[in-house]
């Protein structure tokens, strides 16, 4: 695992993946600032009119919890566009890898696996219904565990856990994918539960660091084929080579 790790990270700056890198981030850039200036929003909405529509709803005697509620989601609305963008990047790897996920690994495979059959491109539509699911997954484990980031960091931890199951989970469903029916690789998924969580904590502690994690969605998918090749076992589908045409005899 930790040199799959490696091999992924070392990978990253190559120059085939450069391209990639700067267009992940790019649009990284554009969905993070989206999703949390529209979280801000949300927040600001249920401090003040969603307090008084909830207190009209459930009565006066409503008014302290909804107080504290409200004076909870203030504070989180304060600190939305900076808090928010750095819990929903989980969320926005999620969405840039399924764009990215057969170029990733296509560099992936012919570098390391260049013996091995290549993988078979995703369905755009598989690999974006894919990332949604995930990215939707994460907000909301974002919104549950909101609340108890204010209680001695309690927040922080289970958002942590979860954030290593969904994105460990998401990238190698995407990485086995390109090898098996979707059903053959979540049940694969299902099988090495415990070696793939273990591998989303990396991802996790990787998309934790601020800036770094813009590259999300390149370490996670390089890593989570590795991975792949590894829980896969021995695979000698070897391509047979080109031969070069034999220069005529003169």
């Amino acid at each position: 695992m930790i040199d799959a790790a490696v091999k992924a990270l070392a990978q990253m700056l190559s120059p085939p993946m450069r391209s990639i890198l700067w267009r992940s981030i790019g649009l990284a850039l554009v969905l993070i600032s989206v999703l949390a200036i529209g979280l801000q929003r949300l927040l600001s909405w249920l401090a003040t009119s969603g307090e008084s529509w909830a207190e009209a709803a459930l009565g006066p005697g409503a008014h302290t919890p909804l107080y504290v509620l409200a004076w909870v989601v203030s504070v989180a609305a304060g600190l939305g566009i900076v808090f928010g963008a750095i819990l929903l990047m989980p969320a926005i790897t999620s969405l840039v890898a399924s764009l990215f996920v057969d170029e990733i690994a296509d560099h992936v495979e012919r570098e390391y696996y260049p013996a091995e059959r290549p993988g078979t491109a995703l369905p755009f539509g598989l690999a974006m219904q894919e990332g949604i699911k995930a990215a939707l997954l994460s907000i909301l484990v974002y919104l549950i565990a909101l609340p108890f980031v204010f209680v001695a960091g309690v927040g922080f931890i289970a958002f942590f856990i979860a954030t290593a199951w969904l994105l460990g989970r998401e990238y190698f469903e995407l990485a086995a994918m390109r090898f098996r029916p979707p059903e053959e690789a979540k049940a694969m998924r299902r099988d090495n539960a415990a070696v793939i969580f273990t591998a989303g904590l990396i991802i996790a502690a990787f998309v934790s660091i601020p800036i770094v994690n813009l590259a999300t969605p390149l370490f996670g998918m390089a890593f989570m084929v590795h991975m792949h090749k590894r829980l896969s076992g021995s695979r000698p589908e070897l391509i047979e080579p080109t031969r070069r045409p034999q220069a005529s005899l003169r």
